[in-house]
């Protein structure tokens, strides 16, 4: 006899529909995208004029290009790597396997600034440049370069595509590609007409996301500056002055994500795959294979993580003196408490939402969960413009009702740690949700009907059986928006109160001005937390 697990009615109760429940969670997203909506469907002509014939043609090629280069180098750099450390056997596999997800630890914007460092006119490449051939050498120029940024990007997005394709492949088994061989194709052709279409939706998913991410970048454009959507929103917003021209670039950066995001949608429409269970043998390379496949991976985990944790490290030693005075470390304790915070919001609200699923299976509730997450793929900086509008009417609204009251403040919300925990909860809502609700979700019906026999309702259901059993979920749900919060920059730098400083935003500051040095140490730092999720996912990935 089994139990249904839908709760019983209590005489003269109201039950609300699961999508009411979340729709207050969903509205933490919702509201600054429809403010930024609002403000563009209201458009000021002089503003879009001035967009027009400044702004938006210039933005709008940089931001295609630098997508469709990032795009065609993740896909070029991360899928022939994960073929290989997934399918093949040669000297170093096993290491490469888990050491090419490491650059995940570094933010694009730390990146970027050592490649800067490193290849400026005074740094030490183009100085050896010259000492070795003279005053003539030429060197290309970074700053402001489009070929710079793709680089870094590339490196830092990279591990997006390795991750998920790797996964595909390993899943994928042998039995296809030695059915192919056996009809006469080589192994590159199999590799071609067998593993690639077969691991398309991985490749697919990690490309999307990386295609979000370099729209959503703002620190790495910036430090080359090289003129995006975001960076041209974050201009107009502190340099011009104009929060209407801000809002209406984040306008147009949101009906991008809603591309992107239907595309990644359709991509996956109609498709359907099996997953093999086969541990055939690894494809042994020989000759010079075998060591061409050890320099490819060796030379993309050097550039993209020995080089740039070394340089740090160097930098770090002539400068951690300097640094490490007491502002640092009140740049510390900001980004703990903004991290801690966050995360135990996101963490709390992804339950919820979690528990909401399990008890709710109509599409309505489905479909509100969804638009509650979207806040991941909306970047910071049009999020920060969408949380500010609403802020700031509000806190004018409560102003007026204070002023005859005697108060001559002129802000209360705007600038507020409170106002930041929101608008960073609605951006990383979705990365606490995913490991939330992928435990909730191992909890089997059947513990829930033995719990219920015993007599346990819901509260004490959640209590006594859930959340000791997804305490192990929870917590990395917690650590990942912690240390997402602590690299994050953009909605902190344009949200934050004057002097009110991260260790992001200081390293912001400091490249601004140049002091590559300087950064290091609180890079160092924000890197050294980075590598716990990185840690969780390649444990996680061994396992399985």
């Amino acid at each position: 006899m089994s139990l249904s697990l839908a709760q019983p009615a209590m005489p003269h109760a109201v039950r609300l529909p699961g999508w009411v429940l979340a729709l207050p969670i969903a509205l933490l997203t919702l509201i600054p995208v429809a403010a930024v909506i609002g403000v563009a469907l209201s458009p000021q002509p002089d503003v879009w004029d001035h967009l027009i014939r400044h702004v938006l043609p210039r933005v709008t090629i940089n931001t295609a290009l630098l997508m469709l280069l990032v795009g065609l180098g993740v896909l070029l750099v991360g899928v022939p790597l994960a073929w290989l450390t997934a399918l093949c056997e040669f000297p170093g596999q096993r290491f490469f396997a888990w050491a090419l997800m490491l650059p995940l630890a570094f933010p694009a914007y730390v990146l970027a600034f050592v490649q800067m460092g490193l290849f400026e006119f005074a740094g030490p490449v183009q100085s050896w440049l010259r000492a070795w051939f003279g005053s003539s050498a030429w060197f290309p120029e970074i700053r402001g370069s489009r070929w710079g940024t793709v680089m870094v990007l590339t490196m830092a997005f990279y591990p997006y595509v390795y991750l998920l394709a790797r996964n595909a492949f390993v899943t994928q088994g042998r039995r296809a590609l030695e059915a192919a061989r056996t009809l006469g194709h080589s192994a590159p052709q199999a590799f071609w007409r067998v593993s690639i279409p077969m691991a398309r939706p991985w490749i697919a998913g990690g490309l999307m996301l990386t295609l979000m991410e370099t729209l959503a970048d703002f620190g790495a454009v910036a430090v080359f500056n090289y003129d995006t959507f975001t960076t041209a929103l974050y201009k107009a917003w502190f340099d011009l002055h104009s929060l209407d021209a801000a809002a209406q670039l984040a306008s147009l950066v949101v009906v991008l994500v809603l591309v992107l995001v239907a595309a990644e949608q359709r991509s996956r429409r109609g498709r359907s795959y099996q997953v093999s269970t086969s541990h055939s043998p690894p494809v042994v390379l020989r000759g010079w294979r075998r060591w061409a496949a050890l320099a490819a991976c060796a030379l993309v985990f050097i550039a993209s993580f020995v080089v740039p944790i070394v340089q740090l490290a160097l930098w770090s030693l002539t400068t951690w003196r300097e640094e490490l005075d007491p502002r640092f470390w009140g740049f510390v304790r900001n980004t703990v408490l903004l991290s801690l915070g966050t995360a135990a919001i996101a963490t709390a609200l992804a339950l919820a939402l979690a528990w909401l699923r399990r008890r709710h299976s109509d599409q309505a509730t489905a479909w509100t969960i969804r638009l509650a997450i979207i806040g991941y793929a909306v970047p910071g900086a049009v999020l920060a413009v969408g949380v500010f509008i609403p802020i700031a009417w509000l806190d004018n609204l409560l102003i007026g009702w204070l002023r005859p009251l005697g108060f001559e403040g002129f802000q209360l919300l705007k600038g507020s740690v409170a106002v930041m925990l929101l608008a960073l909860s609605a951006r990383f809502l979705a990365v606490a949700y995913q490991a939330g609700d992928s435990a909730m979700q191992r909890i089997s019906p059947r513990q829930e009907e033995a719990a219920r026999l015993l007599g346990l309702t819901t509260w004490p259901l959640l209590r006594r059986l859930f959340l000791p059993l997804m305490r192990g979920g929870l917590l990395t749900a917690f650590l990942m928006v912690m240390v997402d919060v602590m690299k994050e920059m953009p909605i902190t730098l344009m949200t934050r109160s004057f002097g009110w400083d991260t260790l992001a935003v200081r390293i912001f500051q400091l490249t601004a001005e140049s002091m590559w040095e300087n950064a290091a140490v609180p890079a160092l730092a924000i890197v050294a937390v980075g590598l716990l999720p990185v840690i969780l996912i390649i444990n996680q990935t061994g396992r399985s």
